[in-house]
């Protein structure tokens, strides 16, 4: 069989090619898969309400203990 054999400069350059960072254009919107499913999206929501309601919250340690 015939080896396509590509140096790592090569490789890496590619990784920076505008075409490698879009998705194709024709690709089907598969929630979940290929775009963010709805779900997901309220979940991203709620974490960060969790994440700034806990930022607004005073430090408090993380175990009480009993003496």
């Amino acid at each position: 069989g015939t080896r396509i054999i590509c140096d790592r400069k090569f490789l890496l350059e590619c990784k920076n090619l505008p075409a490698a960072r879009t998705p194709p254009c024709c690709l089907p919107q598969t929630p979940g898969v290929t775009s963010l499913a709805q779900s997901s999206l309220v979940k991203l929501e709620e974490l960060k309400e969790r994440n700034e309601s806990q930022e607004a919250m005073p430090d408090q340690d993380q175990f009480e203990m009993d003496i």
